[in-house]
């Protein structure tokens, strides 16, 4: 077998155990909200036009956004009632998912319910009352019945999206068959991006179909095709998240969170240092594809334990400065405002810097004469810049733009995948390339020289959970790394993993890693 589909049914359980949970927890939620609001709503024209509206609305918001909108709430509000009872709510994962997911499961389930109740034959109302029908009786006995098969179509709608959704899961933190999705197009790992993509639909057209089912027993008054419908839903649940039990009830509680952004080399990083852990007798769960700013807040909120970032943004997007300071000025300071102001520890550098670079092709950058960002700056105004889909609204772009004054022609964000795939495809001209990258080295890019310093060093640093500060077996494992891995060893794991040809999975790209620096 394709070791990259053998891979990808290695964590299969897992990511479809985790996705049905998800789904199925936002849908049993959805329609604990959206039938008794549709019931409400349906007798009462004053709440109908404003909950269809609300509903409505939740789905201009991009589920991506609005995904992603949870997690500083729950933040905010998890810093607030903390003092109050003790405890924090969980900012990274489930929780942001499951309430996003929840709103989004609405609109279909209010919508096709408001309209099974609002289209029932007003005679058959009447008669219910004539017959002297409580309004509980009526609802029970006459309008639920009628209205069940176009309610059961709103749930199959909102099931069906929910579990497309769940997908989109990955940025904040819960896994989900999109991590299929997001690390195979990251890495360029089509096999795992259709894996995810067919498992996904496989399963929401499972289920569409047992819902389906349901509806016709609803319509046609038959108990059995509801029945058999149910039972297939509730047992191929319990089958799919049987994975799950030792990791929510049993010993298999992750000791500790590695996180990781949305790029190969944080995938291989994390997997460094994950097997590490698993190799000192700690079980570890990875939360990957975070944002740079969701990573950090997690980790200051304790909800991952270890991830490794970088000294600029560090700098920039964190602490907010704006100075450039010597790579040694800018640890040590680092160190101890982290510390001082978020209860963040710096383990040390790994030894590394993958630092933003802006790149060329190199016959593109001979025939304009360009060869550092002074001589770009000359001729931006023809030319195309491609970033990663951080880039332009990070300040490293406006300490750019300030020192050098750039006016590109336009500017596109893509995945980092697709950021260099649009330059050699030509659709870019110049991209915000990164340091560490393999791919520079191996498409014989030309890196435009920052002649005025106006990007700061990006060491790649440890950083650990406020709660870790003082975890001795967590320092112990991971302190043997620190300074051990070179931008020459950085390199070659990151283009092991976005070649074309001879590609290895992340996992590998560590492994190989790790014997190379013993």
């Amino acid at each position: 077998m394709n070791p990259q589909i053998a891979a990808a049914f290695a964590v299969l359980p897992l990511y479809l155990a985790w996705h049905v949970l998800l789904s199925a927890s936002a849908l049993g939620l959805g329609l604990l909200i959206g039938l008794p609001v549709a019931v409400a709503a349906a007798r009462s024209k004053t709440l109908r036009w404003p909950a269809l509206t609300l509903a409505s609305l939740v789905q201009t918001i991009p589920s991506l956004a609005l995904l992603a909108l949870f997690y500083p709430l729950l933040l905010a509000l998890s810093a607030a009632i903390k003092p109050l009872v003790g405890f924090g709510l969980p900012a990274l994962g489930f929780l942001p998912s499951l309430l996003a997911l929840t709103l989004y499961s609405i609109l279909p389930i209010l919508r096709n319910g408001v309209t099974g109740l609002t289209g029932i034959d007003l005679s058959v109302i009447e008669a219910a009352d004539g017959l002297g029908m409580t309004s509980s009786q009526k609802l029970f006995r006459v309008e639920a019945p009628l209205a069940a098969p176009v309610a059961m179509a709103g749930v199959r709608t909102a099931a069906v999206w929910t579990i497309g959704a769940a997908t989109l899961s990955t940025p904040v933190g819960q896994t989900s068959l999109g991590d299929y999705i997001f690390s195979g197009l990251q890495t360029e790992n089509w096999v795992f991006v259709l894996f995810g993509c067919g498992a996904s639909a496989a399963l929401a057209i499972v289920v569409d179909q047992l819902l389906g089912l349901i509806e016709i027993g609803a319509a046609r008054r038959g108990m059995k095709r509801i029945g058999i419908g149910l039972a297939a839903l509730l047992i191929g649940t319990a089958v799919a998240i049987t994975p799950l039990a030792g990791a929510l009830f049993g010993d298999d509680k992750a000791a500790y969170v590695v996180g990781a952004k949305n790029f190969s080399e944080q995938f291989i990083l994390a997997d460094l240092i994950s097997d590490r852990l698993k190799a000192a007798g700690s079980v570890t769960d990875t939360k990957q594809g975070l944002g740079s700013a969701v990573a950090f807040r997690a980790l200051a909120a304790n909800d991952i334990d270890v991830y490794v970032d970088y000294s600029g943004t560090l700098w920039t997007n964190v602490l907010g400065h704006t100075d450039t300071p010597s790579r040694a000025a800018m640890l040590a300071a680092l160190t101890t405002e982290l510390k001082a102001k978020y209860g963040v520890t710096v383990l040390g550098s790994l030894g590394f810097e993958n630092a933003y670079a802006l790149t060329m092709k190199p016959d593109r950058a001979a025939s304009l004469g360009l060869k550092t960002l002074e001589d770009l700056s000359g001729k931006a105004g023809g030319l195309t810049l491609g970033s990663d889909l951080e880039f332009l609204s990070r300040p490293e772009w406006t300490a750019l733009k300030s020192a050098y004054g750039f006016q590109f022609k336009g500017m596109k964000s893509y995945t980092p995948t697709f950021m260099y795939r649009a330059l050699s495809g030509g659709e870019a001209d110049v991209i915000s390339a990164f340091s560490s990258d393999g791919r520079i080295a191996a498409d014989h890019l030309v890196v435009l020289s920052d002649t005025k310093g106006a990007i700061p060093s990006y060491d790649a640093v440890v950083l650990l959970a406020p709660k870790r500060a003082n975890d001795a077996r967590l320092s112990g494992v991971l302190r043997p790394l620190i300074g051990k891995l070179t931008v020459e060893r950085m390199r070659q794991a990151n283009l092991t993993v976005d070649q074309d040809v001879n590609k290895v999975s992340p996992e590998d790209a560590a492994r190989a890693l790790a014997a190379d620096i013993r």
